[in-house]
C-alpha cells in the first residue's frame, strides 16, 4: 500500500486486533497461573514467592522480548534474517548462563535474601520457582524472533493463533493441577512453560514459512550484526532500567507493614491490570509499520484506542464486576479481595498514559533513536523509587497500594520525557524539511 491509497481504519483494526488480543491472551495466561496458586494451602505465601521469582525472571526474559521489536524493525531479506538468527543465539546463550548463576549459585541466595529481603524458607522456594523459568526465557525469545518476521509480513492472526492454542493447554493443565490437588510455586512456573514452548513451536513453523518466502537481499538490508547490536543495545539498556522497576517495588513491598499481604495484592492487581493495558502494547507496531506513509491517519487512530483502558479499568474497579470476577474467576477471597481491589484503583492512572508511552516509543524506532529510552526510562525508575521511598516512610500500612502508586507516577514521568524529546525532535526534523525545500527552489532559480 503507497501513501495515495489512503489508509483507512479497518486496515488497521486488522493488523491491531490480532496483535492486542494475543497480548491480552498472555496477561490472561498469568491470571490463569494465579487462580491456580490462590487455591493453594498458604496462598499468600506461595503467590509472594511466585511473583518475586517472575518480577527477577522479568529481566531477563524482557531482553528476549525485544529480538521481537529488532526483528520486525531491521529484517527485510533471508541475509539480514540469518545475520538475527546468529545474534538470537548470542543474546540467549548469555541470559541462560546470567539466570543459571541466580538459580544454582549463592548468587541467588543474596539477591533473594538481601535485595528482596525474603527469609530462608522463601529462597529455597523461590530459586526452585526460577530453575524452571530459565527454559521459559529460552523458549520466549526464540518465539519473539519468529515473531518479528509475523508482524513485519502483517501476518498478525497467527500471534493470536498461537496465544489461543497456548492458552488452551495452559486451562487444561492448570485444572489438572487442581483436580489433583498437588499445588506449589513451581506448578506456576510449569504451566508458564509448557504454554511458552506451544507457542514457540507455532510461532516457528510459521515465521519459517514467511522467511521462504522472503527475497535473499533488499534496498533496506542490515550489513552486519553491528547494525542490529547498534539498534537493540539502547533498547536493551533501557529495558534492563525499565524491569528494575518490578523488583524494586516488590523490595519496598517488603517493608511495608504486611509483607505476604502486600506482594500477593499487588501482584493480583497489576495481573488484573495487564489484562486491560496488554492490548495496547503493541501501539509501537502500528507507528512502525504505518507512521512513514500515513501519519495523520496513525495520529488520528492512536488517540482514538488510547483511552479505552482506562474507561474499562475504572468500570471494572467502580461497578460490582470487578469484585464479581476476583471472587469467582480468579478465587480471590477475604481480606486479599479487599486489597486486590483497592491497589487496582491506583492502575488507573497508568491505564491512561500507557497506551500513549507506547505510541511516542514507535516514533523513537522508526527514527532510528533507541537511545532516548535510557532517559525516559531512567526517569520511570527515579520517580518510582523516590515515591516507594516516600510512601514506606509515611505510609507503610497502604501495603500494596504503594506499589500501584510508584508504578503510575513513574509511567507518568517517563511520558513527560519521551513526549517532549519526540516534540523537540519531529519540530527539527519539519524545520530541515522546509530548509531544504527552500535550497532546492533557490537553485532552481
Amino acid at each position: 500500500m503507497n501513501k495515495s491509497e489512503g489508509l483507512d481504519t479497518k486496515t488497521l483494526l486488522f493488523f491491531f486486533i490480532p496483535l492486542g488480543c494475543s497480548a491480552s491472551l498472555v496477561t490472561l495466561s498469568h491470571i490463569i497461573i494465579n487462580s491456580t496458586l490462590v487455591r493453594a494451602d498458604n496462598s499468600e505465601f506461595i503467590i509472594a514467592c511466585y511473583a518475586i521469582a517472575m518480577s527477577l525472571f522479568g529481566i531477563t526474559e524482557r531482553l528476549g522480548v525485544l529480538l521481537r521489536q529488532t526483528c520486525s524493525s531491521l529484517v527485510r531479506d533471508t541475509y539480514s534474517f540469518k545475520l538475527m538468527s546468529r545474534f538470537t543465539f548470542y543474546i540467549i546463550v548469555s541470559l541462560t548462563l546470567v539466570a543459571c548463576a541466580v538459580a544454582f549459585t549463592p548468587v541467588g541466595d543474596f539477591i533473594f535474601a538481601t535485595v528482596y529481603g525474603a527469609n530462608d524458607r522463601m529462597v529455597e522456594y523461590i530459586k526452585n520457582i526460577y530453575q524452571v523459568l530459565i527454559f521459559v526465557t529460552i523458549f520466549s525469545a526464540l518465539r519473539c524472533l519468529n515473531q518479528g518476521i509475523i508482524i513485519y509480513n502483517r501476518q498478525t492472526k497467527w500471534l493470536t493463533i498461537g496465544m489461543g492454542i497456548r492458552l488452551a493447554a495452559m486451562y487444561l493443565l492448570s485444572l489438572l493441577f487442581i483436580y489433583t490437588g498437588h499445588i506449589t510455586g513451581k506448578t506456576g512456573a510449569i504451566i508458564f512453560l509448557v504454554g511458552m514452548i506451544i507457542e514457540c513451536l507455532v510461532s516457528y513453523i510459521e515465521g519459517r514459512s514467511l522467511v521462504r518466502k522472503m527475497p535473499e537481499t533488499h534496498e533496506e538490508q542490515i550489513p552486519s550484526k553491528r547494525t542490529i547490536f547498534k539498534f537493540y543495545s539502547p533498547l536493551m539498556l533501557s529495558s534492563v532500567i525499565i524491569v528494575m522497576i518490578g523488583p524494586a517495588i516488590n523490595v519496598f513491598l517488603g517493608k511495608t507493614a504486611d509483607i505476604e499481604l502486600a506482594i500477593a495484592s499487588y501482584a493480583l492487581a497489576l495481573s488484573v491490570a495487564q489484562l486491560f493495558l496488554s492490548f495496547f502494547s503493541y501501539m509501537h507496531q502500528i507507528v512502525i509499520n504505518f507512521y512513514d506513509d500515513h501519519e495523520s491517519e496513525v495520529k488520528k487512530f492512536s488517540f482514538i484506542i488510547g483511552f479505552i483502558p482506562f474507561i474499562l479499568l475504572t468500570l471494572f474497579c467502580f461497578t460490582p464486576f470487578g469484585a464479581f470476577f476476583l471472587e469467582h474467576v480468579m478465587g480471590v477471597g477475604g481480606r486479599l479481595l479487599d486489597a486486590s481491589l483497592q491497589v487496582l484503583k491506583l492502575f488507573i492512572l497508568m491505564a491512561l498514559i500507557f497506551p500513549f508511552v507506547d505510541y511516542f516509543n514507535g516514533l523513537l524506532m522508526i527514527h532510528k533513536q533507541t537511545k532516548v529510552t535510557i532517559y525516559s526510562q531512567s526517569a520511570n525508575l527515579i520517580m518510582t523509587l523516590i515515591v516507594l521511598v516516600i510512601a514506606v516512610k509515611f505510609a507503610s500500612h497502604w501495603n500494596g497500594m504503594i506499589g500501584a502508586l510508584a508504578q503510575s507516577m513513574g509511567i507518568l514521568a517517563e511520558l513527560i520525557v519521551v513526549s517532549s524529546i519526540v516534540h523537540v525532535k519531529e519540530r527539527g526534523k519539519m524545520k530541515f524539511l522546509r530548509i531544504k525545500g527552500l535550497g532546492r527552489v533557490g537553485g532552481n532559480r
